[in-house]
């Protein structure tokens, strides 16, 4: 019997496909631009109305291809005006597609006003599109990514719907306050025991009732350690007389200057979160129902009871995000409301396609 002929297998400069491209190891990406750069190579042109934008802090180079324009690659300015200009540049260009990378949050007002324009635009992870041979220019980084876009060599990243965005620089900005809130916690702690005061040793949470009603009374003017441990809760495990010993310290201007600011800074971000709280519940209130009029399950018990905390939401997060989404998330095991509040702020409730997020 004659021996079965090797198959042929592909080589890195043979057509190319996108998932090809990723699969590629760095030496085969280089050796590939270089040919790509060279034009030594027969690509299939999966976008022939492709344009690319080099995203900068104070300028944006736009690269079409020659045939469009006498003038192939121009430089726009950040403004609303420079912008439209743009998008109305590309329109007489005959551009229909437009790839850019992700640059910190510069490419947000150009891919806003070009959606809005109409044009189908790609945002690039800048990995895909490094290691570039040589030096490049602005100018250089442009025609870089048409031509990847051109030949269909860039993933688009996944970026939800205006309506998701909008939930989700609300849950942010209240994620950002809860943080916020820690670290004030964290430097109360830090001043009362610079001072010999040793609360957090028996009370697992100075931002809990008796923590925050014996600090108060503490910037009060008391000092008194058994008139503050009377301020004890039901609930607290520790008796008076240990709370009383642990409030023993030395009192210094310095550091309840310090407590003061921390706690005022606490106070504040905690009025903050409540204003998110409100705008958010408002805004999901405005969302469609995708309930069709279900109830909302019953709370799945999960393990043992956590405590109250201090900075969860002061709304019924769950009964808003079953009214938007149709299916409550909190049913899955180790999901509680507000993971289901990230998942879904982030990348929505349509699950169907996955790309890379931005």
């Amino acid at each position: 019997m004659k021996p079965k002929p090797k198959e042929k297998t592909q080589k890195a400069t043979d057509h190319p496909t996108q998932s090809h491209w990723h699969e590629m190891n760095r030496k085969q990406r280089r050796e590939m631009m270089r040919k790509m750069q060279s034009e030594d190579i027969n690509l299939e042109v999966v976008h022939p109305d492709a344009a690319g934008i080099d995203i900068g802090n104070e300028s944006h180079y736009v690269a079409v291809p020659p045939s469009r324009d006498s003038q192939p690659v121009r430089r726009f300015g950040c403004t609303t005006a420079e912008l439209k200009a743009m998008a109305a540049w590309l329109k007489r260009c005959e551009i229909r597609t437009v790839a850019m990378q992700s640059t910190g949050v510069y490419w947000v007002a150009v891919f806003d006003i070009l959606e809005q324009a109409g044009f189908e635009v790609y945002l690039v992870n800048a990995r895909d599109t490094k290691n570039l041979p040589g030096r490049k220019s602005d100018v250089q980084e442009s025609q870089w990514l048409m031509k990847l876009h051109t030949y269909g060599l860039l993933r688009n990243s996944f970026r939800p719907s205006q309506e998701i965005r909008t939930m989700r620089t609300y849950w942010r900005q209240r994620n950002d306050l809860v943080q916020s809130a820690g670290r004030h916690i964290l430097r109360m702690q830090k001043a009362l025991t610079q001072m010999n005061i040793q609360l957090a040793n028996v009370l697992s949470d100075v931002s809990g009732m008796t923590g925050q009603t014996i600090i108060k009374a503490i910037l009060g003017g008391e000092r008194d350690p058994h008139k503050l441990a009377t301020f004890r809760d039901c609930r607290v495990k520790a008796s008076e007389e240990e709370i009383a010993r642990s409030l023993e310290g030395n009192w210094q201007e310095d550091l309840l200057f310090v407590l003061k600011q921390e706690q005022d800074g606490y106070e504040f971000c905690q009025q903050q979160m409540a204003e998110c709280d409100r705008q958010l519940a408002q805004y999901l209130q405005q969302q469609e129902d995708r309930s069709h009029g279900a109830s909302l399950p019953e709370e799945k018990r999960k393990g043992r009871l956590k405590k109250k905390r201090a900075n969860k939401p002061r709304f019924d997060l769950r009964e808003a995000l079953f009214r938007i989404t149709g299916t409550d998330l909190t049913r899955i095991d180790s999901i509680d409301v507000t993971t289901a509040m990230t998942v879904i702020s982030e990348a929505g409730w349509d699950m169907t396609a996955r790309r890379d997020g931005i």
